[in-house]
């Protein structure tokens, strides 16, 4: 490669629960120069007798009960997600694709241009406030890997067997909620979620792992929000992506041919009802578009191990475990997390 040739990327967005006690004060720190766009998103919030983010991001002290809740977290986390891509060096990378966890796929849709910043902004919040007058059921995370990042299929048939049988008892109901790379996320109800702990063997005393004010994200059980969603959000908010994006099932959705009805459908319908296959999302990202790093929006730095745990799954950059991940990481990474604050000048 010419020493001029841009570097081919793909971008990941983030999901829920990036913007953490460390990350107080993100849009403040790297974001200062774009007033403008964080002004509107506080119109439209101001609008919605909301926050401001940009109150919320000045704060001298992180809170759980204003910081965590989803109709703060979304704009939030939307906002710093945004403000990191717009900072990537467009003379260095040439963004060939777009994906994202969860949350993340509605800033995916953002970053294509398949919702324009007004419609991004009424997306986002639309669906991120659904449950601001109590939380639909929650999830736990669990490993499905080893210390060496190397799929542990004991734990995958466990996590399997322990879905099935407290789905047997009356009352609970548990589901796959996210495939995380090295990690499950399960979702339900609260009696499926106390079983599940109950069953589930406990890991380095901190799996399994209760997500906080999280709710029963990607199952059956947002049935009502699907619909609410459908009926608050009309069709001409969705615009064909400028860029390429990768789906929660593996699709991708191209800029030269878009069937927007069916866009809205799996981002209203499936996205929200259905597992999210974060995992199968990244190994089309990079088997589709052969990037030569990949950069991870931020805020906060929790899909860097996800993204690399799924890339060790497919030999990806040659790397077969944790330690090839470390070392790679340690010369010229591969990987750039925006919200790990060594990594940001290599892209920014």
């Amino acid at each position: 490669m010419s020493s001029n040739a841009k570097e081919r990327v793909i971008v990941v967005a983030p999901g829920r629960g990036c913007y953490n006690k460390e990350e107080l004060g993100y849009l403040a720190r790297f974001h200062a120069d774009k007033l403008e766009f964080i002004e509107e998103i506080d119109e439209y919030r101001t609008e919605q007798k909301q926050r401001s983010i940009a109150e919320l991001d000045a704060l001298n002290k992180y809170s759980f009960k204003l910081h965590t809740p989803g109709e703060n977290a979304s704009a939030l986390i939307y906002a710093c997600a945004y403000g990191d891509f717009l900072n990537i060096d467009r003379d260095k990378y040439d963004i060939v694709a777009i994906t994202g966890n969860s949350m993340g796929w509605y800033i995916a849709l953002a970053l294509s241009g398949a919702l324009e910043p007004e419609a991004a902004i009424q997306v986002i919040n639309t669906m991120g406030s659904m449950m601001q007058n109590g939380l639909i059921g929650g999830q736990i995370i669990y490993p499905e890997v080893d210390e060496n990042w190397q799929l542990d299929t004991a734990k995958v048939e466990c996590l399997d067997s322990v879905i099935e049988e407290v789905n047997q008892q009356t009352g609970c109901e548990l589901y796959t909620s996210i495939y995380l790379g090295g990690y499950r996320v399960l979702a339900g109800n609260e009696a499926g979620l106390k079983l599940a702990e109950e069953k589930l063997p406990q890991l380095d005393n901190r799996y399994p792992m209760r997500l906080y004010n999280h709710g029963a994200f990607h199952t059956p059980l947002l049935q009502d929000i699907s619909d609410k969603g459908f009926e608050l959000l009309d069709e001409d908010l969705f615009e064909k992506p400028q860029l390429p994006i990768v789906d929660g099932q593996g699709n991708i959705w191209s800029p030269y041919y878009c069937d927007l009805d069916a866009l809205r459908d799996y981002t209203l319908g499936h996205q929200v009802t259905e597992p999210y296959d974060f995992s199968k999302a990244i190994e089309v990202a990079v088997k589709e578009f052969a990037p030569d790093k990949i950069i991870v929006l931020g805020p906060g730095n929790t899909l860097a191990g996800p993204v690399a745990q799924e890339l060790i799954k497919h030999n990806w950059f040659g790397w077969q475990s944790k330690q090839d991940f470390v070392d790679a990481q340690a010369g010229e990474p591969k990987l750039i997390a925006l919200g790990h604050e060594e990594q940001r000048s290599l892209a920014v």
